[in-house]
């Protein structure tokens, strides 16, 4: 019986791993999958010793016409951005000019190969997919990443984001590790257990020197529960009779402690130059043999000397330094006591070069610092802003709050403890960055600094949910800035109402109104007016002095966003911001420009956590334009987005989709869930958006007194919001339909405020819509024709639909059946067209009453079969987008992108990308109504 690379177990009938038939089976065929053109992915979890390192040789060596690429988790390299990621993609640099320019330009910066801003950790992810597709496309690629659980964060956030867009390409990520990180969790897992029993004896037998004593061998079997390092280890260096009694291996602990402690027996049997070998290799993340031995020699340690010992097996040197076992390098590394230690980093950093290596030999200096420095907290910054400059945020937060804990001067660390906590919550650490804020507090800080304090504490509740406590602590940030920094102070404000308005009526403190008034109250900043403080001073008038003077200012604000006159930081910041503003003025125009401005640049920013918000509201455009297939694109790279980034936006888009399209089955479940959720986050907005959502679906299906109930809430909830009027809208039609002549009168009244001083044809028609539903005689019609007129000269189809019906719907009410079926085909046609399927049935059923049958179109069309993917995919290859262009968009490779092509001319029956254009609806965001 022999071993497989010291770690796994070979039986002597060559019929593979000892016991591992199973597992070296399932390995096989993710091996046969990936050369037949599928993906996979797997975690091989189990715990250290089992077998796991095996298993990865075995399916690594296994695979013939297949490229590997092999990478290891070093536990002392996990502060080390993208480490992992850089063992795992050297041999594939010269592929980089061949991706797409934003994703080259990013897989640069993160591998320091050019300078540049830090690049979005997605788009990061998004490049190395490309590349690996790359790869793929040439032969099959397998990836094997062993000691997993040591992966740096930065590797692990952009491992997990691949894993999960693999599809159809033919590429194999597999993942060793004791337990996945959170990056890694919920991929395929192969779980690995102890051998069976007999596999275990015969391989415990092997491993000692005499028979062993049945029982006492299926004791050691038990309670080793087969793990095979531990049945190799735990018996050598044992006497005869303290193996075949037994009484040798009762050590107490769990079993990684005793495979640990069976390595510090043999270490501790090493002569001395021997040990500190060992320590100088377990303290060099990267084992090289050069850098070991010179740092050995510092040490007083010469090849010579190191090895007339040995290393007893534990410590192999080849092209690189390696270990049995990493529970060995973890062995070593703890059994020197503390000033060995930082002897051994002392050796490492005075032999690592400071111009290639610069942050590894900041660590090692920072690690054999006896006491607070000045100088070597100074290194750690310096490494700190070469990390982030590489998009490495968590290593940034790592080496900053190393250089906390090694500055001497109270202020210095405090500052530094707030530069650290600014990194972490960049870098998604909010539990670390709180803990540094709490370090800045207790030290000495200014007056700024404590300002900075509370904004971080302010930004980090925003960012980990959108809800409640997020606006009161940036009011109060604000309100401590304005005597500092009056700029910041009013960007704060603005962050701050931007926190309000995603909190709605569930705002405890740091209301809509309060920010408003604060806002106003708070100084100007000398220099040049900026979009920005247009648009504070626009909503903040809004909440303080009415709609009067305000919609100039906001239209104003708003058509600045659209423009090319304006920083890409203010649009990705407040953009979506901007199209609130704008719909606040019923300026629709206005609000797609900015809203498809905002997109466009944020996904040419590789800004995903501002494009989660960028797409629902761009979705929610594009469905009161009447584009369903382009606003359920837009719904499926929302929900793309979020997955990616795990951001916490309710589903505003989805929400008007489902609103107008009408489906009780579709639109009530995704309701009633954004209610509870929004409600338990502090999100009222989003509960505002369900209500109004039911209140149309209601109206819709004729369900009047329900709707005019939720209209109310909607309504009622933040009125000056622009949501509470197209709440106002449902509920005079509502309480119109229903006979609340009452209910009807006091809506329509309060929508005449909220539509007084516009020039916009959205709101003149929705005013003039909802006048004719409480006027009667030729004030009624006249109030009709004047809705159509406007409406008809915007892009707004669903308005301009809903205008015909209810003008038909009264018409037929008049007795004037031959005008109402005109106007009532009319909305009928357009409700088809555009899929608003409840309220084409509502028409239908009038056209019926008014005397003209009209079959319901049941066929759905073929495009109906796609999914939301699907058809997202085939839109863009409408529009004429390649391939590449697509999966950048929704963060797949190109491959997969051409699979999910495939499916969609199978569904369609076509067999060009030419036949997309007449087997897809037109963009109705393209152009208005003449």
């Amino acid at each position: 019986m022999t071993r497989q690379r010291g770690k796994g177990f070979r039986g002597g009938d060559g019929a593979g791993l000892l016991g591992r038939r199973a597992e070296t089976a399932a390995l096989d065929q993710m091996i046969a999958a990936v050369r037949e053109g599928e993906s996979r992915v797997l975690v091989v979890r189990g715990d250290a010793g089992v077998g796991k390192s095996a298993l990865l040789d075995h399916v690594a060596h296994s695979p013939r016409n297949v490229r590997v690429l092999r990478a290891v988790g070093v536990e002392s390299e996990m502060e080390l951005a993208f480490a992992t990621l850089h063992q795992l993609c050297v041999p594939l640099l010269d592929r980089l000019s061949r991706l797409p320019d934003p994703q080259h330009e990013a897989l640069q910066t993160v591998f320091g190969i050019r300078a540049g801003a830090p690049p979005d950790r997605f788009l990061v992810g998004l490049a190395v997919l490309s590349l690996m597709s790359d790869v793929a496309e040439e032969r099959p690629l397998l990836c094997v990443v062993d000691d997993a659980q040591w992966l740096d964060r930065a590797s692990a956030q952009v491992l997990g984001f691949v894993a999960r867009r693999l599809l159809a390409e033919s590429i194999a990520l597999v993942f060793g590790a004791r337990q996945p990180g959170r990056d890694l969790h919920g991929l395929p897992e192969l779980e690995i257990t102890g051998l069976p029993v007999g596999d275990a004896r015969a391989l415990l037998d092997s491993a000692t020197p005499s028979r062993l004593d049945q029982h006492i061998r299926d004791r050691i079997v038990a309670e080793s529960r087969g793990n095979p390092l531990a049945l190799l280890e735990l018996p050598r260096g044992l006497t005869v009779n303290q193996v075949a009694g037994g009484f040798g291996l009762l050590q107490a602990g769990s079993l990684p402690g005793q495979i640990e402690q069976s390595f510090l027996t043999r270490i501790e049997a090493l002569p001395a130059d021997s040990r500190k070998l060992l320590l100088v290799a377990a303290a060099e993340p990267v084992g090289d043999p050069a850098l070991v031995w010179r740092a050995a020699e510092r040490l007083g340690v010469t090849p010579a000397t190191a090895m007339a010992g040995g290393t007893d097996g534990l410590l192999s040197v080849d092209a690189r330094m390696t270990f049995r076992h990493p529970l060995v390098r973890s062995a070593v590394y703890r059994a020197a006591d503390a000033a060995d230690r930082r002897a051994a980093h002392a050796a490492l950093a005075a032999v690592t070069d400071a111009q290639v290596d610069p942050d590894r030999r900041a660590w090692h200096l920072a690690a054999a610092a006896v006491e607070p420095d000045d100088a070597v907290a100074g290194e750690l910054e310096r490494s700190a802003d070469r990390a982030e400059a590489r998009g490495g945020l968590a290593a940034a937060a790592a080496f900053l709050q190393r250089s906390v804990d090694l500055t001497p001067d109270p202020a210095r660390r405090a500052d530094r403890a707030l530069s650290a906590a600014q990194a972490g919550l960049a870098a998604g650490s909010f539990g670390t960055a709180l803990d540094l804020l709490d370090i800045a507090e207790a030290g000495t800080l200014d007056e700024f600094g404590r300002a900075r304090v509370d904004l971080l504490r302010a930004e980090a509740a925003f960012a980990q949910r959108r809800g409640s406590d997020a606006p009161p602590l940036l009011l109060r940030a604000a309100r401590t800035l304005e005597s500092l920094d009056a700029r910041l102070a009013r960007d704060t404000y603005l962050d701050a109402w931007s926190a309000a308005l995603f909190a709605g009526r569930l705002a405890t403190a740091g209301d809509l109104r309060e920010v408003s008034r604060a806002a106003r109250a708070a100084p100007r900043p000398g220099g040049p007016t900026r979009a920005s403080d247009l648009l504070l001073d626009g909503l903040a008038l809004l909440f303080t002095e009415g709609r009067g003077s305000t919609i100039p200012l906001l239209k104003q604000a708003a058509a600045v966003f659209a423009g090319d006159g304006i920083s890409i930081e203010e649009v990705l910041r407040w953009g979506w911001l901007a199209t609130a503003a704008a719909a606040a003025a019923w300026d629709f125009e206005t609000c797609m420009a900015t809203a498809t401005r905002q997109v466009e640049v944020a996904r040419n920013a590789g800004a995903l956590a501002v494009l989660a918000v960028g797409v629902n509201v761009l979705g929610q455009v594009a469905t009161l334009a009447g584009d369903f297939a382009q606003a359920s694109s837009l719904k499926a790279e929302a929900d793309a987005v979020r997955e990616a980034t795990g951001t916490q936006v309710a589903h505003y888009g989805a929400l008007v989709l489902a609103a107008l399209r009408g489906r009780m089955s579709e639109a009530f479940p995704l309701i009633d869930a954004t209610v509870a959720n929004a409600t338990s986050e502090g999100q009222g907005t989003a509960v505002q958006y369900a209500h109004w959502a039911r209140s149309v679906v209601l109206n819709a299906v004729g369900r009047y007194d329900e709707s005019f109930a939720v209209a109310e809430l909607a309504s009622d909830d933040t009125p000056e919001l622009f949501v509470s009027a197209w709440a106002l809208v449902e509920q005079v039609e509502a309480a119109a339909r229903s006979g609340n002549d009452r209910g009807a009168a006091e809506a329509m009244g309060r929508l005449q405020e909220r539509t007084r001083g516009t020039d916009e044809l959205w709101g003149l028609g929705l005013e003039a819509r909802s006048r004719g539903l409480v006027s009667e005689g030729a004030s009624a019609e006249a109030a009709f024709l004047e809705a159509v007129e406007h409406l008809r000269r915007t892009r707004l189809r669903p308005e301009l639909a809903r205008t015909h019906l209810v003008y038909g719907e009264w018409l037929r009410r008049q007795l004037r059946r031959s005008d109402a079926r005109t106007q009532l085909r009319s909305a009928y046609d357009m409700f088809v067209s555009i899929g608003m399927e409840a309220f084409a049935d509502r028409a239908r059923r009038e056209l019926r009453a008014a005397g003209e049958t009209v079959r319901k179109r049941s066929e759905a069309a073929a495009s109906d079969e796609l999914t939301a993917q699907e058809r997202q995919i085939a839109l863009m290859v409408r529009d004429g987008m390649t391939n590449p262009e697509i999966g950048a968009r929704l963060f797949l490779s190109p491959r997969t992108v051409e699979w999910h092509l495939r499916r969609v001319f199978a569904k369609l029956s076509i067999s060009s990308r030419r036949q997309l254009r007449d087997a897809l609806p037109a963009n109705g965001m393209e152009t208005a109504s003449a």
